[in-house]
């Protein structure tokens, strides 16, 4: 569905040009959860933004579906990134507005009725679970409640890709879990390709059926998760996950039974 052919991107021009992705080539299966994994810097959030072209490659192509749309502007650019739903990290809330007009928003922009701005917004409040919460803002949310606006935002205008940028980085152990539960199920009901940036191995293993692991700005490891995280072969990835079984053996309790959830420090951080 989504396939990078020898795909780069620079800053800058002449002798100040950085490039930072170098000659990517992957391709993301129509309906699959697809991880993008790497620690900070390594290349993973310019990639997967370069699907909705928030950056614009500087070699190479993209397609979706067959089609290059690496030089989409205007109209085309418009209807490309209104079928690619996006949520961040932070959530990307309108403080100003409720619940309710966060998820009409998008709908909104689309020139979309009244009427069937708030019959959507309503069906995608009660598959997140927030039928009760429309009216509210999202000062009065948790972090989890909040990404679960975002989610249901970024579904208004039924994408058939999502973007999942650190969307759990966030939150606590207990509420990632909750979020990568929704997350597989709007996979499974509703058909929609998830592509997953993350530095975590356990985000990585409990959601994804796939995983390129990219460092640098090159992707030097790409397969099947399970079988990915069984016989590593980059250096990078074997140290995260030595790294990580070090982590859990540090979480256990006496009684030699795993007390934390998570695979590396960041996912302990507090809900906010």
């Amino acid at each position: 569905m989504i396939e990078f052919e020898h795909m780069k991107k620079s800053y800058g021009t002449g002798a100040q040009a950085h490039e930072v992705l170098h000659d990517i080539n992957l391709t993301i299966r129509d309906g699959e959860v697809f991880g993008i994994l790497g620690s900070s810097g390594a290349g993973k959030s310019t990639l997967v933004r370069t699907i909705n072209l928030l950056e614009r490659p500087t070699g190479g192509t993209i397609l979706i579906d067959g089609q290059d749309i690496t030089g989409a502007t205007g109209r085309e650019l418009k209807e490309l990134r209104s079928k690619i739903g996006m949520i961040f990290q932070n959530f990307n809330l309108f403080q100003q507005r409720t619940v309710l007009r966060n998820v009409t928003f998008p709908l909104e922009l689309a020139g979309k009725p009244k009427a069937q701005r708030v019959a959507r917004a309503e069906r995608l409040l009660r598959l997140v679970g927030l039928e009760d919460f429309a009216d509210r803002y999202p000062s009065q949310l948790s972090g989890g409640q909040q990404q679960r606006v975002a989610i249901a935002r970024a579904l208004a205008n039924e994408p058939k890709i999502m973007l999942c940028d650190e969307a759990t980085s966030a939150l606590d152990s207990t509420t990632t879990v909750q979020i990568l539960d929704l997350l597989r199920r709007i996979n499974r009901e509703l058909g929609v390709t998830l592509v997953v940036i993350t530095h975590s191995l356990s985000v990585a293993r409990n959601i994804c059926d796939r995983v390129a692991m990219i460092d640098g700005g090159d992707i030097v490891e790409m397969g099947e998760t399970a079988e990915l995280f069984a016989h590593p072969k980059s250096d990078i990835l074997k140290a995260l996950i030595a790294s990580a079984d070090e982590q859990n053996g540090r979480d256990e309790d006496k009684d030699g039974k795993p007390v934390g959830g998570s695979a590396d420090a960041e996912d302990d951080g507090k809900e906010r």
